[in-house]
């Protein structure tokens, strides 16, 4: 017996080609040692296929996977988007290709090329060879892929996301009176794959925001990704109610509410990451509209060069944040980067010797070291409430998450006036209609010039991939149209585009800032208390040797970084 159990026991033990590859996604910062450990001790009692494991448990994203795997082997990693669209003539149990998760996708006249989820594991491709008769060229690809070119070649036709809701059955058009039976259906196994399986693949496309949205006759699934909104593939509209009520029960709201707006947040492990989902849910006309933005809190890099601020740029913002007191403002609408390039911020002056308190809502990333509120205005703990109190907790630093009103406005200016370095955010189109939006808030002219001492603009435009860059030569058109000679009097001018490649469909990968810096100044304050309009005061401030928002993305597009497209898409000039 002791023999069986030993026999047993080493059975489970990594091949070396398994420990291999568990090296090396740790080595190529894919993975952490720590979830190495645990995922070894989890294949030591259960066996299967190490590579799968990992996936499975989120400890490494199964593109991760995939793409070590094929670097460990020397095999190239086929996507599902360059398969044939039709399968090839062959007759395989499909049975056996979803439980080993391999998939024969084109016939040669010698081999046949197969796309395999576990290139570690040699069974399933000599299987494979032996039942067609051929040798079997390795491709490695994503697990998920695979599932779903089997079910396209030689099952339904179904997708993974198909073959989920038909499991749900007619159970999917829960009654959305019925409570209980929707909260029971919310924790049914089909519905917790479906939601998950939107966020895994959020996640894999590296969205920023997912909105589950109801309409008539369907449901329609969004994924903004580099600031644009794609549609993706939904779940049918009789899911609806099971949907919404998997996503509010994850974000521990009250799923009986349907005619309030509602707020939560679920900490999920996705993929290998550690990912904070801010839920907003809001009563529509056929339903409840759901967006859940995505935190990646392991990716967050607080750098101002990696967010984009050139050198130039840089040494003029760095002059001012290091003022012992004055208000610092960061401008911009919505989901154009403020709160992180504050954080970036903070994170310079977070040192020993300094206090530093943030009032936010919601606090989006915890930084060790910086004291952070979270208002609720539900118990009446709102922005100005929380300043009044903490003024009083001895801070050299506060930062506040948005300047809403006249009373938050003027505890920070109170703060300024007093000592204090204040950062904050305003909702404004550029740097100069900060100051016209504090005036008309009603904060006094000779306060505003005497504590405001920099407005910062952004917006974020998409960066081209560089590898698949392709540069060309501008037209004399275009040269003219947006006045490039200013920024090269001599030679030929360079645009680029974007090539579509393996890691990008759109030819775009993340995104970088643009932005202009407002330095207050005598000849602004002097502006300011002629309560001049926000045009005057650019104009003046260009003047100082201020680049605009526009002309930081034109020099941006002349390097590569963007294309002129993406700098017309976010600014209103040109």
């Amino acid at each position: 017996m002791a023999m069986a159990a030993s026999v047993r026991e080493s059975s489970y033990r990594l091949s070396e080609r398994e420990e291999a590859l568990g090296r090396h996604l740790v080595a190529s910062g894919r993975m952490k040692e720590g979830d190495l450990a645990r995922a070894r001790r989890l294949h030591e009692e259960s066996g299967g296929s190490f590579a799968a494991l990992i996936a499975r448990l989120g400890l490494a994203s199964e593109r991760d996977v995939a793409e070590s795997c094929a670097e460990l082997l020397g095999l190239p990693l086929v996507l599902a988007r360059d398969c044939p669209e039709q399968p090839p003539p062959l007759q395989i149990p499909t049975r056996f290709l979803r439980q080993f998760h391999v998939v024969p996708f084109r016939e040669h006249e010698h081999e046949v090329e197969a796309l395999v989820a576990d290139p570690l594991d040699p069974y399933p491709v000599h299987a494979l060879a032996l039942a067609l008769g051929k040798p079997v060229a390795v491709r490695v690809g994503l697990p998920s892929e695979i599932d779903d070119l089997i079910e396209r070649y030689f099952g339904s036709g179904r997708s993974a996301m198909g073959t989920i809701v038909e499991s749900l059955g007619d159970e999917g058009g829960a009654d959305e009176d019925d409570v209980e039976h929707l909260r029971d259906l919310a924790s049914e196994a089909p519905v917790i794959r479906l939601v998950n399986l939107i966020i895994q693949r959020a996640v894999e496309q590296r969205a920023s925001d997912i909105h589950i949205e109801p309409f008539e006759n369907r449901l329609k699934v969004r994924y903004r990704i580099d600031g644009v909104l794609q549609e993706v593939e939904a779940p049918p509209a009789s899911s609806t109610a099971a949907v919404i009520s998997r996503v509010k029960i994850m974000a521990k709201l009250n799923i009986a509410e349907r005619r309030l707006p509602q707020d939560g947040r679920i900490m999920v492990r996705v993929q290998g990451k550690e990912l904070d989902l801010r839920v907003s849910t809001v009563p529509t006309a056929h339903g409840e509209s759901v967006v859940m933005r995505l935190l990646d809190r392991e990716s967050v890099v607080f750098d101002f060069h990696r967010l984009g601020f050139t050198d130039d740029l840089l040494e003029r913002f760095l002059a001012v944040l290091d003022r012992p007191h004055g208000i610092l403002l960061v401008t911009g609408p919505t989901g154009s980067g403020k709160t992180t390039t504050l954080y970036t911020a903070l994170s310079r002056l977070n040192t020993p010797d300094v206090k530093i308190i943030t009032v936010e809502d919601p606090v989006e990333y915890q930084i060790e070291g910086i004291n952070q509120i979270q208002v609720k205005p539900q118990i009446g703990l709102d922005f100005a409430h929380a300043l009044r109190s903490i003024v009083r907790q001895d801070p050299d630093i506060i930062m506040i998450g948005e300047m809403r009103d006249l009373e938050t406005a003027r505890i920070a200016i109170q703060s300024a006036l007093t000592g204090h370095l204040v950062l904050s955010t305003l909702h404004t189109n550029d740097a100069a209609g900060g100051v016209t939006r504090l005036l008309d808030m009603g904060v006094e002219d000779y306060l505003l010039s005497s504590t405001v001492n920099g407005i910062l603009a952004q917006r974020l435009v998409r960066k081209i991939e560089p590898s698949h860059a392709e540069r060309y030569e501008a037209l004399p058109e275009v040269i003219e149209e947006f006045a490039l000679r200013r920024f090269q009097p001599n030679g030929p001018i360079h645009l680029f585009r974007p090539v579509p490649s393996e890691l990008t469909s759109t030819g775009y990968l993340g995104r970088t800032i643009i932005a202009e810096f407002l330095v207050m100044s005598d000849a602004i304050r002097r502006l300011i208390m002629q309560h001049a309009e926000a045009g005057k005061i650019a104009e003046q401030a260009r003047a100082e040797g201020m680049l605009t928002m526009y002309e930081d993305g034109l020099r941006k597009a002349l390097s590569g970084i963007t294309t002129i497209e993406e700098v017309l898409r976010v600014t209103q000039e040109g």
